[in-house]
């Protein structure tokens, strides 16, 4: 540590003489100024060694604190390379164990990417099942409420409703609707499709495909080379008494399968006269489809 500066300053004192009778007064008033001069600037000196000295002292105590701190920080750096270097030498040490244990830290790695990505796959086609299942609860409330609607109908064995598929079908019979081998309605079976497009009419949103068949039996006349004509005539035929009495075209289709969709067996004649029918088929829409799993 540095010594303070000391000044040492010898002060002079001009003792007071007793001018002899010899020294006239203007001589020793002079001499009193000037010793009176003298001692103020030795004491304007004096304050500024004191000044000089104060600012030596707060320098010194400055570079003190300077050196503390760059003591601290060397200090500091030391413990956190230390640090560094024990963490990276447990890694290392962990990583060496599970390769002695026989499994790759990137396989790893590589394994929970794959099973992250078959869990976002789960999730995925678990929302698309819960998507369904509400539209098929949504479906089901559907078919009980056209079921009552249809209930006069079916009743009066005008209608049958069912499910093929897992779809909505209103089966009419031929003999309803049409006379043998004939795509013109019937007086009864108009009565019995303005009924039905009453219905089809307060339901919304939805698509209604109008399908003809036929049984196995042969037909060829001036109107109808085969089977599959009659029953699109007749398809379309109904389409038209639908759209007149107010379900919205663009919900509508129509179709013919002749004799090759059979519900029963063309071997009896209750057979063939089950398979002799309209049928109209509320369409799924593309929500309630559940998408079939990739192939790979």
């Amino acid at each position: 540590m540095d010594r303070p500066l000391v000044l040492l300053v010898a002060v002079v004192v001009l003792p007071a003489v007793v001018l002899a009778a010899c020294v006239s007064k203007d001589r020793y008033d002079s001499a009193v100024t000037d010793a009176r001069t003298a001692n103020a600037a030795l004491a304007a000196a004096l304050d500024r060694a004191k000044s000089e000295q104060d600012e030596v002292t707060k320098l010194q105590e400055e570079m003190r604190a300077r050196d503390e701190k760059l003591s601290t920080l060397s200090s500091t750096d030391h413990d956190l390379q230390g640090q560094l270097d024990g963490a990276t030498a447990i890694n290392a040490k962990l990583r060496g164990e599970l390769e002695h244990l026989g499994k790759n830290v990137d396989g790893m790695l590589a394994e929970k990417g794959t099973l992250s990505k078959a869990l976002d796959d789960a999730r995925s086609r678990l929302e698309q099942l819960r998507r369904a299942q509400a539209a098929a609860e949504a479906r089901a409330d559907l078919f009980q409420q056209l079921v009552q609607k249809f209930r006069g109908l079916v009743d009066g064995g005008q209608l049958r409703v069912t499910t093929r598929n897992g779809r909505l079908v209103l089966q009419l019979p031929e003999d309803v609707l049409f006379d043998s081998g004939q795509a013109a309605l019937r007086p009864a079976g108009k009565d019995a499709l303005a009924q039905v497009a009453q219905v089809l009419a307060t339901v919304p949103g939805r698509e209604f495909q109008v399908a003809g068949h036929t049984d196995n039996v042969p037909i060829q006349t001036s109107h109808f080379a085969s089977n599959w004509d009659l029953s699109a005539a007749r398809a379309v035929e109904v389409v038209r008494l639908l759209v007149v009495r107010g379900v919205d075209p663009k919900a509508l289709s129509a179709a013919g399968y002749g004799e090759f969709d059979p519900v029963a067996s063309n071997d009896t004649a209750d057979g063939r006269a089950r398979n002799r029918r309209i049928e109209i088929t509320l369409q799924p829409n593309l929500e309630e489809l559940v998408a079939a799993p990739e192939i790979k």
